[in-house]
């Protein structure tokens, strides 16, 4: 029974990589509306009665296909590959708390093309911030997972857009439910960062779910069960900093003379 379900489970994602790899092909230069259209069926999910009930939120999966992220010292796990799962795990909580989620990748990929005239990197961040914004979300959240040179460093670690009191109550709420949720050794305080997908004027945060470098904290990471207590630490979050008084975001940066940009 175990190797026919092994065997069924191949096939299966066998199959999705075909699927993922001829949207790519068919999608070339359109890649952005291809990725773009997809949100509709991602925000059907949630949107009942919840403390986050007639909010769209947007769940950011960090790096995917070429682009592995950091890497795990012992296990040589991929960021991206515990990035989607976690992204995954927090957006079936917060479906669960009533609200519309749109993820910006379901799969193990880049959203950019095999040779585009920019940066690789800048195309997937611009198609990622096209889906969000196009989604119409109230808020944007991607997660992360850390990593020093040295192995000591541990613990969560919450950003939010620099001198943006919107973005910092948010992540201040969410880092505070990841101390309580996770215990961690080492308790950070969330942190102003310059980072692309924070800045489209709405309140957001990009959530390290640990360091990858520290031993202790791979091992946890690598778990499944660790990984819900992470997932459901950063949707806790959230939903507490729906019960508090907002103060408004900084308006989304004007990146329309960017290379690339439509």
């Amino acid at each position: 029974m175990t190797d026919r379900i092994q065997r069924a489970c191949s096939v299966l994602l066998a199959t999705a990589a075909l699927c993922s790899a001829a949207l790519l092909y068919c999608a070339g230069d359109n890649a952005a509306s291809a990725f773009a259209g997809r949100t509709d069926a991602a925000q059907g999910a949630g949107g009942g009665t919840g403390p986050l009930s007639g909010m769209v939120i947007a769940v950011d999966a960090g790096h995917g296909g070429y682009d592995g992220g950091a890497v795990g010292r012992v296990t040589g796990v991929a960021e991206k590959e515990l990035n989607l799962d976690v992204a995954r795990r927090v957006a079936a909580l917060l479906g669960e708390a009533g609200a519309s989620v749109v993820m910006t990748r379901t799969e193990d990929i880049a959203l950019c093309d095999d040779d585009p005239p920019i940066r690789k990197k800048l195309q997937d961040m611009q198609r990622r911030a096209a889906i969000i914004t196009q989604a119409g979300a109230d808020m944007v959240l991607s997660i992360h997972m850390n990593e020093y040179a040295g192995r000591s460093q541990s613990g969560p670690q919450v950003f939010y857009r620099e001198d943006c009191p919107a973005g910092r109550l948010l992540a201040g709420a969410i880092q505070e439910a990841m101390i309580t949720g996770l215990s961690p050794k080492k308790k950070r305080a969330a942190l102003g960062g310059d980072y692309y997908i924070l800045t489209l004027g709405v309140p957001s945060a990009l959530v390290e779910c640990g360091f990858l470098s520290n031993r202790e904290e791979e091992r946890l990471l690598c778990t499944e069960e660790y990984r819900q207590r992470v997932a459901r630490s950063i949707a806790e979050g959230v939903s507490a900093w729906a019960q508090l008084d907002h103060p408004e975001p900084l308006p989304a940066v004007d990146r329309s003379g960017e290379p690339g940009a439509q």
